[in-house]
C-alpha cells in the first residue's frame, strides 16, 4: 500500500497547462481530431518518455496469416514472441507510442458487413496506442491512462468505469486484484471497477502465443451522475469501450496450458474514432470532424439529401447507411492503395476489392450517384488525413485512377452478371431452386454481391438453393486453406518457441555468429571458394523444446555457435549442404533448411547418427546451389537498379525473393513495361555485368546509412550496424557527405551473400513481366547459363517467324498453301504462349515483340485465304453463268476446296444474275459432298433456301440448315446423282406454284 499511497500523492500534483486539451468539454467549440491525436502522442514522447514511432502501412509484414494489420501490436509480435533479433532497431524498444493504421475486413476481425448499420463500426480505424516491452506494468499503465483522459483529455471522472479479469477457474486463474487495486488507489469509486470474465477480459493473440488479462475504459453518454455499471459490456450504445489495457503474461501453449512468459509486457489500443466522439461530446463516430467533411462531399457530389445520422427502420432507403458505408469505406480504400494494397482476386487484395464494390453499389444503387463519385471524394479523405499519413498526399493520383479503374470494371461485371441471372431463370423448370453453380460462379468470377443475388432471385420468386452453395463455399475454402496449413507443420524444428528462447537467454546461450556465411573468395581461376565452418553444437530443438540429444534417424532443428550456412531472410533463400562430425567423413547429416529466430540459427537436420549437445562438428554449404543465390541475389540489386533506371525514380520496390533458380521482383509501375523498356533494362544491366564492378560491403550505423542520398531499402527492420551493398562504388565513397555516387549505382542495405564481382553474373535474361494488379508490376529473371539458354530459345522462335514471314511475302497463288501458312503462325503463337511455363522460357521483350509480329501474320495469312477464295469463286461463277446462260436455276456441280469457297462462288453467280435461284454441289476426294445455295429475293416466301438445302442433302443422307436466303450442308456423294435431279424438281415444283 506504500507504493500506492506514493501513486496517489503523485497525481494530486498540478498537471501543466501545455498538457491540456482546450477547449473544456462543455466549451463552444470541440477539439479538432488531429489535436486530439497529436495530445496522445506528445503526452506519452514527452511526459512518460516514450519513442515515437510512425505507423506501420497495413499491409503485414513478414506475417502471412494476416490479411490486414488490424491492431497496434501487429508489428511488435516479433518483441511479444520472443523472435526479434537482438541486434535489431526493433529490439532496442522499452517505451513506444504511436497511431496505427488498422483495418478490420476479413479475416477473424471482420467488421466490413456491419459498416453502415451502426454509427461505430468500420473498416479502417486509427488505434492509439502506448507499449512497454519488459518495462513498466500495470500501475504505470493505469495511472498513465487516467492521468490522460482525466486530467488532459478533462473526462469528467464520474462517467469512466474500469473493468478488470475475474479469473477463471478451469484455467487455474484468480483474479487480477493487482489491477483492481491499483484503480482504487488512483480514486475510481469501489461501483465503478467492475470484474468481468475471460470473454470479456483475457485477451489472447492468438490459438496459442502470448496473452494476459486486461482491464478496459468504459464511457457512459449519458452521465448525470447516473450509475451505469449495469450497462458495462451490455452492448448498449450509452456506455461505450474507449480504451484496452492488456498485461502480457502468460503464453498459451499448443496443449491450452497457459505458463507464466518470462518478460511482461504493456499493450495498449484506444480507437480515436471513438475517442474523438466522446471529446466533441457526439454519439456517432460518423457526426465527428473525421467524417462530417467527407458526408459533406457524398451530399454534393450525389445531389440528394442530406445525411441526418438514421439507423434501422428509420433510415427510409437506406440513405443514411449509404452514406455511412461510403465514407467509411472510402478512407479503407485510400490507405490500402496507399499501402500498396490494390484491389484483385485473393487475400487482401480480394477483401480490398470487395469493399470497392460494396461502396460502388451504395453509391449508384441507393445514392443514385453517377459513376466517379467514390473516387471524387479522395482529396476530402487527403484533406482529413494527410497531415497524419503524408503518403496519402504523396498519392492521391494513383488513388483515384485504382478506384475509377475498378469501378468501371465492376459496373460491367454487375450488368453481365444479371443478363446471366434472367437467361438461367428463362431456362429453369418452373418450381426449382437457382442452380448453386451459377451463383458461384457470377460470386466468384464476376464478384457478383451473394446479397444482390437474392435480392434480384426474390424479385422473381425464385430461391437459392442455398445448401448447394453453402457447399461449393465450404470446398473453396478448404481449397485456399489447404497450402498454408500444409507448410505450417514444416517448421516446428525450425523455429524456437518463446520459452525456449527465453530458457536459451536465460542459461546465456549466445547468440549465433553467422559471419562466416560472408566468408568467401575467388581462386587463381575465377572460381568461387568457400571454406568449411568448425563449430559447436550448443543445443538442439525437437518438439518445440530444447533437447542435449537427439537419436539417430530423428528430425530435429540444430543451434551452433558459428555457422557458414546463410538463413532465409531478406528474400533469399536458405542455404542447404551438410555437417560432419570433426573427424568423422564418412557420416554426413543433411541440413535441409536454415532458420534465424531471436538471433540463434537453427539448421534443420535428420540425425543419421546420435547428435549431442558439445559435439564438434565441420559444415560444408551446397556451393553450387549458394553461388546461384549469390549470383540472383546481386541480380536482384542490378535489377532494381536498372528499372529505376529506365522507368524513373519514382519506380520502388515492393518485394523479391531469389532462389537458386531464379530471381522474382515486385515494383511500382504506371503501366505495363513496353517491349522498349525491357530491352533497355537489359541493356544496363549487362553494361555493369561486362564492366565487372566490384561488389562493396560494409557495416556501418544505421543511422548513418539512412542518410545515403538515392538509397534503395524496402518497409523492413533493419539491424544496427547494417550492412551496405554498393556495386562498383566504395561503400565509404557513398557515405561521403552530399556524395551523389549512389545515385548512379545500386546501394541497399542488405543482409543476403552476394558476388564479389558482377562479372560472374554473365547474363541476366527477364522471362516474364505481369501486372501483379494496376500499379504493381511483377518480373521474374534468370541469370548465367540459364539466361544464355533463354535467349537461344528465343532465337530459334525469332528465326521460325522469320522463315513463315518471308514465305509469307512471296504471296503464294495456292489457297492451300496460304492455309498452311495460316495453321503454321497458330501454332507458333502457341508455342510462344507454352514457352511461358517451359523448362527453358524465352526473354520477355523477345516474346511480346514475336507475338506482336505473328498476329499482324495471322492477319495477312487470313486476308490472302479471303482474297484468293474470291478470285476463285469469281471464275468458277464465270464459268457456270456461261454454262447455265439466263436460267431461273441453276442446279449444278463445282469443285470447290471448302464450303466457304462454294458458298461464295453461289453469292458471287446470283449477285451477276439478280432473278437466278442457285445450288451447287462439289464431291470432294474424301466421298463427302458439299452443298450451298441461296435462293431469289423474287422467289420469297414461296422458296426457301433452308427447305430446299434439306430436301437435297435428305437424298444424300446428310444434314443441312440456313434461312429462306441462303443455306448450307454436306451429304454422302453416293447420293450425289439423285440430289441433283430432286434439286432441280423441288425448285421447279415450288417455281411453278
Amino acid at each position: 500500500m506504500a507504493a500506492a499511497g506514493g501513486l496517489r500523492r503523485g497525481l494530486l500534483l498540478a498537471v501543466p497547462w501545455r498538457w491540456r486539451c482546450s477547449p473544456r468539454r462543455g466549451a463552444a467549440g470541440c477539439l479538432p481530431a488531429g489535436q486530439v491525436r497529436a495530445a496522445f502522442l506528445r503526452f506519452f514522447e514527452e511526459r512518460h518518455g516514450h519513442r515515437r514511432l510512425p505507423s506501420a502501412p497495413v499491409r503485414p509484414r513478414g506475417d502471412p496469416r494476416l490479411l490486414f494489420v488490424n491492431a497496434g501490436m501487429n508489428q511488435f509480435k516479433p518483441i511479444f514472441l520472443g523472435t526479434v533479433h537482438p541486434r535489431s532497431e526493433l529490439a532496442q524498444h522499452r517505451r513506444v507510442v504511436n497511431s496505427q493504421k488498422c483495418v478490420r475486413a476479413g479475416g477473424k476481425h471482420n467488421d466490413l458487413e456491419d459498416v453502415g448499420r451502426d454509427t461505430y463500426h468500420h473498416t479502417f480505424f486509427e488505434m492509439l496506442g502506448n507499449w512497454s516491452f519488459g518495462d513498466y506494468f500495470k500501475e504505470e499503465a493505469c495511472s498513465m491512462a487516467w492521468e490522460l483522459l482525466t486530467e488532459v483529455y478533462e473526462i469528467p471522472k464520474d462517467r469512466l468505469y474500469v473493468t478488470y479479469f475475474a479469473g477463471d477457474s478451469s484455467l487455474g486463474l484468480s483474479a487480477d486484484e493487482e489491477c483492481r487495486d491499483v484503480w482504487l488507489c488512483l480514486g475510481v469509486p469501489a461501483s465503478h471497477v467492475l470484474p468481468f470474465p475471460l470473454k470479456d477480459n483475457f485477451w489472447e493473440m492468438g490459438d496459442t502465443g502470448p496473452c494476459g488479462p486486461c482491464t478496459e475504459i468504459h464511457y457512459d453518454h449519458v452521465g448525470g451522475g447516473r450509475n451505469a455499471a449495469a450497462l458495462v459490456n451490455q452492448g448498449s450504445p450509452d456506455v461505450v469501450e474507449i480504451w484496452n489495457l492488456v498485461f502480457m503474461q502468460y503464453s498459451r501453449e499448443v496443449e491450452g496450458n497457459l505458463l507464466p512468459l518470462p518478460q511482461h509486457h504493456v499493450d495498449t489500443g484506444m480507437g480515436l474514432e471513438r475517442l474523438v466522439t466522446v471529446l466533441q461530446n457526439k454519439r456517432s463516430n460518423y457526426d465527428t470532424d473525421l467524417f462530417t467533411p467527407i458526408l459533406d462531399a457524398i451530399h454534393k457530389g450525389c445531389g440528394g439529401p442530406r445525411y441526418q445520422g438514421l439507423v434501422g427502420d428509420a433510415d427510409v432507403g437506406r440513405v443514411n447507411m449509404a452514406y455511412r458505408v461510403v465514407a467509411d469505406h472510402v478512407r479503407a480504400l485510400c490507405v490500402c492503395i496507399t499501402d500498396g494494397i490494390y484491389p484483385g482476386f485473393s487475400g487482401a487484395e480480394l477483401v480490398l476489392r470487395r469493399i470497392l464494390r460494396r461502396a460502388v453499389r451504395f453509391c449508384s444503387e441507393v445514392l443514385h450517384a453517377p459513376p466517379g463519385l467514390l473516387a471524387s471524394l479522395v482529396p476530402t479523405v487527403v484533406e482529413v488525413l494527410g497531415d497524419a499519413y503524408p503518403e496519402l498526399t504523396k498519392n492521391a493520383d494513383q488513388i483515384m485512377d485504382v478506384i475509377n479503374e475498378n469501378e468501371a470494371a465492376f459496373l460491367s461485371s454487375l450488368e453481365r452478371g444479371r443478363r446471366i441471372i434472367e437467361r438461367t431463370v428463362q431456362q429453369m423448370e418452373p418450381s426449382t431452386n437457382f442452380p448453386a453453380e451459377v451463383a458461384w460462379s457470377l460470386y466468384g468470377n464476376l464478384g457478383f454481391p451473394l446479397d444482390l443475388i437474392d435480392l434480384m432471385l426474390e424479385e422473381k420468386g425464385i430461391s437459392l438453393d442455398s445448401a448447394a452453395f453453402n457447399e461449393l463455399a465450404l470446398e473453396g475454402a478448404k481449397r485456399k486453406a489447404g497450402g498454408p496449413q500444409a507448410g505450417q507443420l514444416d517448421d516446428t524444428n525450425t523455429h524456437l518457441d518463446v520459452h525456449s528462447l527465453a530458457q536459451l537467454q536465460s542459461n546465456n546461450v549466445p547468440a549465433t555468429d553467422d559471419s562466416p556465411k560472408y566468408a568467401y573468395t575467388v581462386g587463381q581461376h575465377g572460381q568461387y571458394e568457400f571454406s568449411p565452418c568448425q563449430a559447436t553444437v550448443l543445443m538442439l530443438y525437437r518438439d518445440q523444446s530444447l533437447q542435449k540429444e537427439v537419436g539417430a534417424g530423428q528430425r530435429c532443428g540444430v543451434i551452433l555457435d558459428r555457422t557458414n550456412f546463410y538463413a532465409e531472410q531478406g528474400g533469399q533463400a536458405s542455404d542447404q549442404g551438410y555437417m560432419i562430425h570433426l573427424g568423422q567423413q564418412d557420416i554426413l547429416f543433411p541440413v535441409e533448411s536454415v532458420r534465424l529466430c531471436g538471433g540463434y540459427v537453427i539448421h534443420e537436420v535428420t540425425a543419421v547418427e546420435t547428435l549431442h549437445a558439445g559435439d564438434q562438428v565441420q559444415l560444408f554449404v551446397d556451393e553450387a546451389q549458394r553461388l546461384a543465390c549469390m549470383t540472383n541475389h546481386t541480380a536482384t540489386h542490378l535489377l532494381n537498379f536498372a528499372l529505376r533506371h529506365v522507368l524513373g525514380d519514382n519506380t520502388e520496390q515492393r518485394g523479391s525473393h531469389v532462389t537458386a533458380e531464379r530471381l522474382r521482383f515486385d515494383f511500382d509501375t504506371k503501366g505495363p513495361v513496353t517491349v522498349e523498356q525491357l530491352q533497355q533494362v537489359e541493356q544496363v544491366v549487362q553494361d555493369v555485368i561486362k564492366r565487372n564492378e566490384v561488389v562493396h560491403t560494409a557495416e556501418v550505423p544505421l543511422m548513418l546509412a539512412r542518410r545515403v542520398q538515392g538509397l534503395r531499402a524496402v518497409d523492413e527492420g533493419y539491424p544496427d550496424p547494417v550492412r551496405i551493398v554498393s556495386l562498383g562504388v566504395p561503400v565509404e565513397s557513398v557515405l561521403t557527405c552530399d556524395s551523389e555516387a549512389a545515385m548512379q549505382t545500386s546501394v541497399e542495405l542488405c543482409c543476403g551473400t552476394h558476388l564479389l564481382q558482377t562479372g560472374a553474373m554473365e547474363d541476366l535474361a527477364i522471362i516474364s513481366e505481369r501486372q501483379l494488379v494496376k500499379g504493381i508490376s511483377r518480373v521474374i529473371a534468370v541469370t548465367g547459363r540459364q539466361a544464355k539458354q533463354a535467349r537461344e530459345a528465343g532465337q530459334c522462335l525469332a528465326m521460325e517467324v522469320d522463315s513463315v514471314s518471308l514465305r509469307m511475302k512471296e504471296r503464294s497463288t495456292s489457297i492451300p498453301e496460304m492455309q498452311n501458312l495460316s495453321k503454321e503462325v497458330g501454332q507458333l503463337t502457341k508455342q510462344i504462349v507454352l514457352q511461358m511455363v517451359a523448362s527453358t522460357p524465352m526473354p520477355q521483350w523477345q516474346r511480346k515483340e514475336l507475338q506482336t509480329i505473328l498476329k499482324v501474320l495471322q492477319r495477312t495469312a487470313n486476308t490472302a485465304v479471303k482474297k484468293l477464295e474470291m478470285q476463285q469463286a469469281e471464275e468458277k461463277a464465270q464459268s457456270v453463268l456461261a454454262k447455265h446462260c439466263n436460267q431461273p436455276v441453276i442446279v449444278d456441280t463445282v469443285p470447290a476446296d471448302s464450303l466457304s469457297i462454294l458458298m461464295k462462288v453461289v453469292n458471287q453467280l446470283c449477285d451477276k444474275s439478280p432473278g437466278t435461284s442457285v445450288l451447287l454441289l462439289s464431291p470432294q476426294a474424301s466421298g463427302e459432298v458439299l452443298c450451298a445455295c441461296q435462293v431469289s429475293k423474287n422467289c420469297l416466301p414461296v422458296f426457301s433456301a433452308a427447305d430446299w438445302a434439306v430436301a437435297v442433302c435428305t437424298q444424300m443422307e446428310g444434314k443441312a440448315g440456313g434461312s429462306p436466303v441462303v443455306a448450307k450442308g454436306s451429304g454422302n456423294a453416293k447420293g450425289m446423282q439423285g440430289a441433283l435431279t430432286a434439286a432441280l424438281e423441288f425448285a421447279q415444283s415450288k417455281l411453278l406454284k
